[in-house]
Order: structure tokens, then sequence, then C-alpha cells
């Protein structure tokens, strides 16, 4: 199964790189754009979860790695849920 990189831009400019087990994030964001962070997080959490679900079909166990991640990301994204305009861009793939 593939995995996969990605490089996130938060709110206060820092960036993250982070991991997916499978390629399916591709299909939920498009490189340089900036997504609401609401709109951000449904679409991480939804492509996470079938990453992980496809983990399970093929080995047996679900993606600890990518659960990992999910928690991560959310707790970043807290940093900034309170701010009504923030944006995360995805800045880039790396396979």
């Amino acid at each position: 199964m593939p995995a996969m990189h990605y490089q996130l831009r938060w709110p206060d400019a820092s960036e993250t790189t982070c991991y997916s087990p499978s390629l399916v994030i591709k299909d939920y964001f498009e490189p340089g754009a900036a997504y609401p962070l609401p709109d951000f997080l449904q679409r991480v959490r939804e492509a996470t979860q079938i990453a992980s679900d496809r983990v399970q079909a093929k080995y047996g166990f679900a993606c600890s790695a990518a659960a990992e991640q999910l928690r991560s990301i959310e707790h970043t994204a807290a940093r900034f849920s309170q701010q009504p305009d923030a944006r995360v861009q995805v800045i880039a793939f790396q396979e």
C-alpha cells in the first residue's frame, strides 16, 4: 500500500509534515489550496478513516500511525478553533 506525506501550513504560518498510509488524501485536497478550518478537519478525518480502513482490509489491523497523525492534527487545529477565519493550506504532497 503506497503511503505518502503531505505538508500543511497553519493559520500562524507554521508548517507540519503529515503522514497518510494511503494516497486517498490526494482525493480530498488540492496542493496550494487553503481550507476553512472546519472543512479541513472534516476532510482530513474522512480521508484518514478511509486510509486506515484500507490498512485494516489489507493487513487485518487499523493503522495506528494514521490515528496518531489525526490526533496530532486535531491538537494543532484546536489552537485556532476560536479564529473564525482560520484556514489550513495544503502545501504539497510527497510520495
